[in-house]
């Protein structure tokens, strides 16, 4: 049976607070697009202009990795107060843009590995807030959105490699400086945005304080200034997350980034070494990867609407298992660029279907949930370029592919975790 807000055209059911929202979420998850692949691409950089090995750089991206992880404790704070996470957003996108200016401008390592540092925090803080907005964007409109909106990242990433690429020869002997620093006016823009029209999602803490001059309970404000809706839990209560359900969706989520930092880290090397492909091939796993990525996210959300979020992502981790076969088996470079390219295809889904379905895990506390799942991004991240490198290292890389094909083969069997499709009516936002 529709509800009445399914009799109601789109733009009608759905308020203008949350189509602002909307937009402003992607402008957020597009700058943080942006800022990573302009910092991951410029490390080469980097590298040479401090006179450092790749051993050091190593060491400074895991201390990256575990910084993000603290600012994803930091996110799930700022959450549950009057702030909430819109607040966090607002914070993590400030923090990116400091450390931008830090990374690009370091006149030594040391002042280097601070400012990468406090971009891990920055990461972890948009990581973990820029998804509990988008969950809660979602809900009040009662229909799948995450694909998209992690569809926004992948353009946002696509865009920084492009500029690397195309602007980096004709900077001046130092490009580095100049290329990163394009990602600060674009997170300050994020910021400005997310602050003005953010969904409104404050803490318990703040429902509690909010008491008008006269000494009865005040409403809170929407961005735009409309009441929002009534909050799902009880003012003052504590976030109850249920953990198998999140350990389930975890393990899913590392599978991802475990693909995904392998594909980043060696898909280039492996071309190079295993397959013999010419220099200008060499990159074009990881673009093949990059784009079908962005193309599986703008289609995803339609395909959840219409088959449910499980069966989505079962039938993309099958395209990703064939992917890493293809991979795997064949020794012809074209054919490799094509399985990378089907790996990004049927996996690119992944993440934000499972962190819409985190979303539904524990209504009322949808933040505390996304939080927690953020956590194994950074597992996956670091699992996937140590394990595929330790394999490569002692046997082959081809080898090393084995491991995240064998995590995706699993996937397929434990999709079910992701429940039933996202989107059957309105919900209410998560505080």
């Amino acid at each position: 049976m529709a509800s009445p807000a399914d009799a109601l055209p789109r733009s009608l059911a759905v308020p203008v607070a949350a189509r602002r929202a909307r937009i402003a979420i992607s402008a957020a998850f597009a700058a943080q697009g942006l800022s990573y692949a302009l910092t991951l691409n410029s490390l080469p950089v980097l590298e040479r202009r401090h006179g450092v090995g790749t051993g050091q750089v190593t060491l400074v991206i895991l201390g990256v990795c575990l910084l993000a992880a603290g600012g994803t404790v930091l996110a799930d704070r700022l959450a549950a107060s009057a702030s909430g996470s819109r607040g966090g957003l607002v914070a993590g996108l400030s923090v990116l843009a400091a450390a931008l200016v830090g990374v690009a401008a370091a006149p030594s390592f040391a002042v280097l590995v601070g400012a990468f540092l406090l971009y891990g925090l920055g990461l972890g803080l948009v990581d973990a807030s820029v998804n509990m907005q988008a969950v809660a964007v979602q809900h009040r409109y009662g229909r799948s959105l995450l694909a998209g909106f992690h569809g926004a990242w992948s353009f946002g990433g696509i865009a920084g490699a492009l500029l690397v690429a195309a602007l980096a020869p004709r900077w001046p002997a130092d490009p580095v400086v100049a290329v990163i620093l394009l990602g600060t006016p674009a997170a300050v823009a994020a910021a400005v945005l997310v602050r003005r029209a953010g969904w409104w999602s404050g803490g318990a803490a703040a429902v509690a304080a909010g008491t008008a001059a006269d000494g009865t309970e005040a409403a809170p404000v929407a961005a735009d200034g409309a009441e929002p809706s009534a909050p799902t839990a009880e003012p003052g209560s504590r976030a109850v997350v249920p953990w198998r359900p999140v350990v389930m969706l975890g393990l899913v989520v590392v599978a991802f980034y475990i693909v995904d930092s392998a594909v980043s880290a060696w898909s280039a090397l492996f071309l190079a070494q295993d397959v013999g492909a010419p220099t200008h091939v060499q990159p074009l796993g990881y673009a093949a990867y990059l784009g079908t990525t962005l193309l599986s996210r703008v289609v995803g959300d339609l395909g959840v609407r219409r088959v449910g979020r499980a069966a989505v992502v079962r039938v993309g981790a099958v395209l990703g298992t064939v992917g890493l076969l293809v991979v795997m088996l064949t020794h012809d470079a074209w054919l490799v660029v094509a399985g990378f390219g089907l790996v990004g295809l049927g996996l690119g889904v992944v993440p934000p279907l499972s962190f819409s379905a985190a979303g539904d895990v524990a209504p009322g506390h949808a933040d505390a949930v996304v939080a927690r799942l953020n956590y194994f991004n950074y597992v996956g991240v670091v699992l996937g370029g140590v394990a595929v490198g330790a394999v490569g290292s002692v046997l082959t890389l081809r080898a090393g592919f084995v491991v995240p094909a064998v995590l995706v083969l699993a996937v397929v069997l434990v999709a079910g975790v992701l429940g039933t499709p996202g989107g059957r009516g309105p919900t209410q936002p998560p505080r």
